[in-house]
């Protein structure tokens, strides 16, 4: 340990040693020495180390973090020195706004100035610091070092920023730049300022700490003097930072400034990042504000500019369809230009917006079926779990996929093979190739899953498999086994939803049994004679077309705690109704028993007839029970004419043509 520890200290000492000569493209070479020493194991997550090593940087002692709040920070390292306790009183005593309340003129960048020449040269955070430390004179050349600082940071890798952060606030400069920063904040001009806040929040300097607060302070003194740009960067700022008095406060002021301003503000750019600002809890006027601006540019819209729209309006949890159309048809244009991380946010924000567009879900399914073999499996899963959400069925992706499954099932851990699951059986969607072979190779991963998978998930996977209609014989006996003994133990709020989806599990275990028979007779009963409103069309239609309300029976319960909604029977030929009555009477098994379903919208696949896993499972059981079975979208239905539905009731009646053939096992 203790050579470890000499080693990392020599190797700072040659760093400083050397620091006054190096450039800031050398810098960028040590560091890459210094992240390759903690690659496998940083050693900055040791805090005596961490304490350790900041004592050998002279510009650090005697330093300390002050803070507006009593939360402990979650850094202990060299951005604990941000202020120190001299610097902080000073500031806020000293500096104050002139007596008019304006900012000074903005000074533009004078890009012949060697420190700005320099700095377009850096190639990471600390060369923006090395520079600052080395050739800053002006409160404009730390401003801009920091956001260069920023700018360079967000374009490495996850893994890259993670140790560039540590170095970044391990930094002499960067402690400097800092107290630099509180000591001219409100003589910053306003693009400094709100870049200055933008840049600390997103390198994750703590939010209690006495720098950021001074400057969301200032930024509420000098809101109005803002111009609508450093509005745009002061909304992207707030929605990453925790609703505290001061942020509350900033926010509530920058709505109040949006009123007055949004008929001035013609960039679609800056209304998105207001809208995501200002989040679902602004008022509705303001939303319709919001859109009628967007609305106005809406000619000018570019396809970036549609994707990030979507985030915006589900930030502000705001369907508008003149917006939304137009961006889905430049979506849909522009198809093949969607990073994937995109592809999913879109269909997250439809989600959320409760937006359905066939036509843009299908040009993103053909995109992502036609360039599969560039994604990786788990991200086609994503794609696929963003769709089952929405209840829309990729038919040919899912069965692509299914092959790819079938090929290389090593890829399906637990966590993947429930989604597959999941997805699969509430698309009802059985692949036209080899389905057997799809079914048997979930079953076959399922039981190597068997030792580590918990009560809650094997019961959800035997019942997805349940709908499709597959019986998984020894995943089914283990969940039986733990049920008698009473071990299917899950949390309260699931308890309702368990014992729906084990009486499921017990009911496709004997209705899709290979053993099963037809029966003779099924025991029924009429619940009630009256029926429900969004039913009473349906009743009328029947009466009209039967002539009797003695030809059919509503509201009819069935074993296995089923229900159909009106039931008819005629004879072996489906030429004759014949009354109730008369066939209770004398029961015959060629007589033909017609069950209606009326069934919500939701209860479909978007935009299509075919019936979502539950319905589907319904359907093929009443069909065992020796019922044909005819589905019918009540919305549609309702929207028909009394003349329209009555003749489709008729057709559907003397038809043998049923319009879901059974998609199962």
């Amino acid at each position: 340990m203790n050579n470890k520890i000499n080693y990392l200290l020599n190797t700072v000492r040659c760093v400083h040693r050397y620091s006054s000569v190096l450039t800031p493209k050398s810098s960028a070479t040590i560091r890459k020495h210094i992240l390759w020493i903690g690659r496998y194991r940083d050693p900055l997550e040791n805090v005596n180390l961490r304490k350790l090593l900041l004592n050998t940087l002279p510009s650090l002692r005697g330093s300390s973090l002050r803070y507006l709040s009593q939360k402990t920070d979650v850094y202990s390292t060299g951005a604990e020195a941000l202020v120190s306790e001299k610097t902080s009183q000073s500031s806020l005593e000293v500096e104050k706004l002139d007596d008019s309340g304006s900012f000074k003129p903005k000074h533009a960048v004078d890009h012949s100035d060697p420190f700005f020449i320099s700095l377009r040269k850096c190639t990471c955070p600390c060369d923006a610091l090395d520079l600052a430390s080395e050739a800053a004179v002006s409160i404009k050349h730390y401003t801009n070092s920091l956001t260069m600082a920023w700018r360079l940071f967000k374009n490495l890798s996850e893994e890259q920023q993670r140790y560039e952060k540590q170095l970044i606030f391990e930094h002499p400069a960067f402690v400097r730049l800092c107290q630099q920063l509180l000591r001219d904040a409100r003589r910053m001009t306003r693009g400094d300022l709100v870049f200055s806040l933008h840049a600390l929040v997103n390198l994750g300097v703590p939010q209690n700490t006495l720098l950021v607060q001074t400057l969301v302070r200032v930024c509420q003194e000098k809101l109005n003097q803002l111009d609508n740009r450093c509005i745009s960067v002061l909304a992207t700022t707030l929605p990453g930072m925790d609703k505290d008095k001061n942020v509350s406060a900033l926010q509530a002021g920058l709505q109040l400034l949006v009123e007055q301003r949004i008929s001035s503000i013609r960039d679609i750019f800056i209304l998105q990042n207001l809208m995501r600002c200002l989040g679902k809890d602004a008022p509705v006027f303001l939303k319709k504000k919001l859109e009628m601006a967007v609305v106005r540019e809406i000619d000018g819209l570019t396809f970036p500019n549609a994707l990030r729209m979507f985030l915006a309006l589900s930030a502000m949890n705001y369907c508008s369809l003149p917006i939304l159309n137009p961006c889905s048809k430049k979506i849909q244009e522009n198809v093949h230009d969607i990073p994937f991380r995109q592809l999913i946010l879109v269909l997250e924000a439809c989600y959320t917006l409760q937006y359905r567009n066939v036509k843009l879900f299908s040009a993103l399914a053909d995109y992502v079926n036609s360039t599969a073999y560039l994604w990786d499996k788990r991200q086609i899963i994503l794609f696929l779990s963003a769709c089952e959400t929405l209840a829309f069925q990729p038919t040919e992706l899912l069965d692509n996929f299914a092959e790819k499954v079938t090929e290389d099932p090593d890829f399906l851990n637990l966590k993947n093979l429930l989604i597959v699951l999941r997805v699969y059986s509430r698309l009802n969607h059985v692949p036209r190739v080899q389905k057997h072979l799809f079914f048997e190779t979930l079953h076959s991963c399922l039981n190597k899953c068997l030792p580590q998978i918990s009560n809650t998930e094997l019961l959800k996977a035997v019942y997805s498999l349940g709908i499709l209609g597959y019986l998984p014989h020894r995943a089914l006996d283990e969940l039986l086994q733990k049920d008698s003994k009473d071990e299917l133990t899950l949390s309260d709020d699931l308890k309702e939803q368990k014992t729906v989806m084990l009486h499921s599990v017990k009911t496709c275990m004997e209705l899709d049994s290979p053993s099963f028979t037809k029966p003779a007779f099924v025991l029924t009963e009429n619940l009630s004679s009256l029926v429900s409103l969004n039913l009473r069309k349906a009743q009328e239609a029947l009466i009209e077309l039967l002539g009797d309300e003695n030809m059919f029976r509503q509201n009819v319960q069935l074993p296995y705690r089923y229900h159909i909604d009106f039931e008819i029977r005629m004879d072996s030929d489906r030429k004759k109704v014949l009354p109730i009555t008369a066939t209770d009477d004398h029961p015959d098994s060629r007589v033909q028993r017609l069950a209606f379903l009326f069934a919500p919208v939701s209860a479909f696949c978007l935009g299509t007839a075919h019936p979502q896993g539950k319905l589907a499972m319904k359907k093929r059981h009443l069909n065992k029970l020796g019922y044909h079975v005819i589905l019918i979208q009540n919305k549609k239905f309702q929207e028909m004419k009394n003349e329209d539905a009555v003749e489709f009731l008729k057709r559907k009646i003397y038809s043998n043509a049923f319009s879901f053939p059974e998609a199962t096992v």
